[in-house]
């Protein structure tokens, strides 16, 4: 039996590729082990979406190519699609590369008898038209699902790399979405988060007629037991009917997470974003109307190249005034073969981290607003696990508030009732309804 251990950096879709390369190691009769322990195959699922996502890739490269000489090393993912002639010499140790386009080959590769320097599944990117067809049995130690609809990017902001290491957009089947969400209904999943690189523009190359917002309606009214997320929506694709299907479900979670990047018109048109600051409020505004309790994140970059202290201030303005919930914040990472990396003005590092840190600074300030909002109220809450400080259950609401509680174990995996009944240092806490009177939860 050959131990496999893998790794992943980035974003949701690669976690979902990464649950599907365990499925199959799994399936060949594989024991998958942490990344730390010995291992026969390591696998190393990498991104290089920031300057620092490529770092920790190579660190990692590095790492297992080190400690484990004798082990067949496996690289895939953003960064070696995008750099695969840094990883081959990062070492003098022989190292396999995958690309992106071929990940649903790494497993029969990986337990091929070709020695793993012989291995390079490449290929342009970009010459990709159909997804990689990766099911997935189960997500390890996971009690929400990702699954992901969607590969690649055509809209090629000049800051972003990703659509040269993940191609054109791409779409899974109808039939093969219903088929992996059934899967994971069958393995007890409770809670399932759409994802892909643009899950807006899920549909559009398949002669299905299907588009994100049917498919969404399907898989709500088919899998009623299964409460639905999207990772992530282009504000121009939040519209009336996504709205609707919300309102409309029970099962659609009040939680959206829709991208900005920037609150200057200035800065968007160079960012080659394809809506204004105008745009973005009358969308974000248009969602707190539809759905009060919801929440609603954004991403936002500081310090984009040329970016001035007025424009820095306006995208500030924009967020603090906008009745949003959460940001992702980052610093504007310089990464070659994009637009914005042959920019002038670019900023220093400590211009860049004042701006970031004065949105994170927003963001606490955001989070704790939505938690006040929910203070007295009953949220259907999923249990994930024990928090490691407390030793609390601790799990997240349909909108999204994290809620620390006292409870069994025999709950971690199921829904339920939680009362918001406080915020300890900054932290929402609650009280199971069923567990205690009503008065003293509303007095702890």
């Amino acid at each position: 039996m050959k131990r496999v251990a893998i790794t992943t950096l980035g974003c949701k879709v690669n976690q979902f590729e990464s649950a599907a390369f365990a499925s199959a190691f799994e399936a060949r009769g594989c024991r998958i082990v942490p990344f730390q322990a010995e291992a026969d195959i390591y696998v190393i699922n990498t991104c290089t979406v920031t300057a620092r996502a490529a770092q920790q890739s190579r660190q990692l490269i590095r790492r297992a190519l080190r400690q484990h000489p004798e082990a067949r090393i496996f690289v895939t993912g953003c960064y070696a699609q995008m750099d695969p002639n840094t990883v081959l010499n990062l070492d003098e140790h022989p190292v396999a590369i995958v690309g992106n386009g071929n990940k649903h080959r790494l497993v029969e590769a990986a337990l091929s008898d070709n020695s793993p320097d012989l291995t390079m599944l490449m290929g342009r990117i970009r010459d990709n038209h159909e997804i990689c067809d990766l099911p997935v049995t189960r997500f390890r130690g996971r009690t929400r699902a990702y699954l992901r609809i969607q590969d690649g990017c055509d809209n090629f902001c000049a800051y972003c790399i990703v659509p040269y290491t993940r191609g054109p957009s791409r779409s899974l089947s109808l039939a093969r979405v219903l088929e992996q969400t059934a899967v994971f209904v069958e393995q007890g999943y409770r809670e399932l988060v759409i994802t892909g690189i643009n899950v807006g523009k899920y549909g559009l190359d398949l002669s299905e007629g299907e588009t994100i917002y049917s498919l969404l309606a399907r898989l709500c009214r088919d899998f009623p037991q299964l409460r639905l997320r999207l990772s992530s929506i282009e504000p121009t694709e939040v519209n009336d009917t996504l709205l609707e299907l919300i309102n409309r479900h029970a099962n659609f979670m009040p939680h959206l997470h829709i991208p900005l990047q920037s609150g200057d018109d200035r800065v968007l048109a160079r960012m080659n974003r394809r809506y204004n600051r105008g745009r973005f409020a009358e969308i974000i505004n248009r969602v707190r109307t539809a759905l009060p309790t919801a929440a609603i994140g954004c991403d936002v970059l500081g310090g984009f190249p040329g970016e001035t202290e007025a424009e820095a201030d306006n995208t500030y303005q924009l967020l603090a005034d906008l009745p949003i919930s959460y940001l992702h914040v980052f610093p504007y990472s310089r990464r070659p073969g994009t637009l914005a990396a042959t920019m002038p003005h670019h900023l220093p590092g400590p211009v860049k981290e004042a701006r970031v840190q004065r949105l994170r600074t927003l963001d606490q300030e955001k989070r704790q607003s939505l938690y006040a909002t929910g203070l007295g109220q009953v949220h259907r809450v999923l249990v994930e696990r024990r928090h490691v400080q407390t030793g609390l259950l601790q799990g997240f609401s349909e909108n999204y508030i994290p809620l620390l509680f006292n409870g069994g174990s025999s709950l971690i995996h199921t829904v339920v009732p939680v009362r918001l009944a406080s915020i300890e240092d900054g932290q929402p806490k609650g009280c199971l309804v069923e567990d205690v009177l009503e008065e003293n939860c509303q007095n702890r």
